[in-house]
């Protein structure tokens, strides 16, 4: 596999600094070959992306967060866990939250911008199963927050 950073830089992203914890958890826990990776929040340089999709956001700009979102995910297992992007086996599972209005129905549209940016930058391994729904609300109004499941070499 070609090197998964130079990939993301390929696709316009570096990989940032992880987000600390901001309550009551840890940001990633290993068991045996598995990383949990909690929540990750949609952030850029500028801080939180804030929004509703149906409201304040378009699925575009959706799409842009889930991709800062996975981003977060992605420097947890890096910075955090340790673990270099080519020791991914493959991402198992991703769970995206978004929030949206009411009346919103294509979460499925924004959780692609994450599930495209790692097929992107990990091939295959990066293919995962997933859950996509919407949520009146976010943590520190984050338009997009991420959970996943990572397989890791041992």
């Amino acid at each position: 596999m070609s090197d998964p950073l130079q990939k993301l830089r390929d696709y316009g992203y570096e990989l940032p600094s992880p987000n600390p914890p901001v309550a009551s958890y840890v940001p990633v826990v290993r068991t045996g070959n598995l990383l949990y990776i909690s929540g990750q929040i949609s952030t850029n340089e500028y801080g939180v992306i804030e929004g509703r999709l149906g409201d304040t956001m378009n699925v575009v700009q959706g799409s842009t967060a889930a991709e800062h979102a996975v981003l977060s995910v992605l420097a947890q297992i890096v910075h955090t866990a340790g673990v270099p992007l080519d020791q991914i086996r493959r991402f198992v599972k991703l769970t995206v939250l978004v929030a949206a209005a009411p009346d919103f129905t294509e979460h499925h549209l924004v959780a692609n911008g994450a599930s495209n940016l790692l097929a992107e930058v990990l091939g295959e391994k990066g293919k995962h199963a997933r859950a996509a729904f919407g949520t009146t609300g976010l943590p520190m109004g984050a338009a997009v927050e991420i959970e996943a499941v990572v397989e890791i070499d041992a």
